[in-house]
């Protein structure tokens, strides 16, 4: 069984189908997605009607992102003044209708029970912990704050007291490359962006595999990416290509 995990997709419906292509989902791999399913890109509805269908077959485990936050929390306080929608909302729910002025009423119950009731704040296996954002290096998950989990940046993380790997989404790499410090990965790879990519991770083996909107594809290992602490906390001084070394896979 692969354990496979995926970054940030914000309504970027062709580059999540390219993707799940690429990557031959098989009936008893286990995907873990890491939140941010909504805003940015120009099919929300799209992307979560592929996730609803996925997660009925029982192999998805969906995180919830601060942006799927930000929405539960407009539909609750009120949508017409909450800053989701006045920021970033009126694209998610243009997705939804071609009226001129699209409502919050567009968006049918099923993606909102998805998103309320399906859509974890963490997920924990015996290796690694999934999150949206970040944690708290000190506290089990169940402790953790949900400004770490679903608002804090990956800045210098520390590892985890248990040992396990962090893998982590919400901190776009404008590059389109994932950080690796080894203790903790995150994979969002800026893929509404005009050079992003969505990525994939299996955490086991390490097989890496990115798709964009134009239907592109690309595969490596997360090795490849691995940096030290000291070259993140100068990570801007740090000149990084895909692949690093000429060993990519070309398949795709």
């Amino acid at each position: 069984m692969r354990i496979l995990a995926i970054g940030d997709i914000h309504g970027c419906s062709t580059a999540l189908d390219t993707l799940l292509n690429y990557i031959d989902l098989r009936p008893q791999d286990q995907l873990i997605t890491l939140g941010d399913y909504v805003d940015r890109g120009e099919d929300t509805k799209g992307v979560i009607d592929r996730l609803i269908k996925i997660h009925e077959t029982g192999q998805l485990i969906s995180l919830k992102g601060n942006h799927e936050a930000m929405m539960l929390e407009a539909r609750r306080h009120g949508f017409e003044t909450s800053y989701w929608i006045q920021s970033l909302g009126k694209k998610t729910l243009a997705s939804y209708t071609s009226a001129l002025h699209p409502q919050i009423t567009d968006i049918p119950q099923s993606h909102w029970d998805f998103i309320e009731n399906h859509c974890v704040d963490s997920w924990e296996t015996e290796q690694y912990l999934f999150v949206h954002a970040n944690l708290d290096p000190c506290l089990p998950l169940d402790q953790q704050s949900t400004y770490r989990l679903f608002w804090q940046k990956f800045e210098n993380p520390s590892p985890h007291y248990s040992g396990k790997v962090m893998i982590c989404g919400h901190t776009s790499q404008k590059d389109g490359l994932p950080l690796n410090v080894g203790y903790a990965i995150c994979i969002d790879t800026w893929v509404y962006g005009e050079t992003g990519w969505l990525t994939c991770l299996d955490v086991q083996s390490g097989q890496m595999w990115q798709a964009n909107q134009k239907g592109a594809t690309r595969t490596t290992n997360i090795a490849e990416f691995r940096l030290s602490p000291a070259e993140l906390a100068t990570l801007s001084q740090v000149q990084r290509t895909f692949p690093p070394k000429d060993r990519i896979n070309k398949a795709g």
